[in-house]
């Protein structure tokens, strides 16, 4: 399983989701969670648990809670009960698994560089054994780099996009200027009126007034004699 997970290059989302099934087919837990580091910033971008409407939304500073401080010194913890009133934990209103007693945390890395961390908790005691330790922690070795380029190739894809939209707004734009005597700040405004009033992003009207330039300039066919 993990070397099918290896060897995905599946988008981010995908590749997270199958961490988490990884994870809850070695390790039994309660709860699961993969955080992943973007910028300074620690983002909850998988879980499994009663309560995935936080993903996407619980965000971390490097040393904030147990899960920063893994961040930030690369190293895991366990707490094996009461990990509430561990000194370093921080509790979060979205999430009552913060009452739960046991909690293993492990950094994800790739060539050293901190990628995210993997959360690991359970209601009643734990004691976290050193094969389970490794175990988690391998399989964070094992997945950092996938995890790594996976997001890369997230935000390759999200810049690409905002250049051909970017492209696409400024292409619009020229041609109601120049059509409907508008200023730049009119044309632009015009893209959001009508990005509104329609219900399509400013894209999808700036390439519909594009192509119908672009099918204004085409040479008509020429009729049959």
């Amino acid at each position: 399983m993990i070397e099918a997970l290896c060897r995905s290059a599946d988008p981010l989302p995908e590749v997270l989701g199958k961490v988490v099934e990884v994870l809850s087919a070695v390790v039994e837990s309660d709860s699961y969670f993969v955080y992943v580091l973007e910028g300074v910033e620690l983002v909850l971008r998988a879980s499994k648990n009663p309560h995935s409407e936080v993903v996407d939304r619980l965000k971390l500073r490097l040393g904030q809670g147990i899960t920063g401080w893994v961040a930030e010194h690369k190293r895991p913890v366990a707490v094996a009960r009461d990990a509430f009133q561990d000194p370093r934990f921080r509790s979060f209103n979205e999430l009552p698994e913060d009452l739960y007693q046991a909690f293993l945390s492990v950094p994800v890395l790739s060539r050293d560089k901190l990628v995210g961390v993997i959360n690991l908790q359970h209601r009643q005691p734990h004691n976290y054994s050193q094969r389970e330790i490794h175990l988690i922690s391998t399989i964070g070795f094992l997945v950092g780099a996938e995890i790594e380029m996976a997001r890369l190739e997230g935000e390759n894809s999200e810049l690409s996009e905002q250049l051909e939209t970017r492209k696409a707004i400024e292409r619009a734009k020229g041609i109601l200027q120049r059509d409907l005597q508008l200023s730049e700040q009119e044309a632009y405004v015009t893209l959001q009126r009508q990005s509104r009033q329609r219900r399509k992003s400013m894209k999808e009207i700036a390439e519909a007034i594009v192509l119908s330039e672009d099918v204004k300039r085409t040479p008509g066919k020429p009729k049959p004699s």
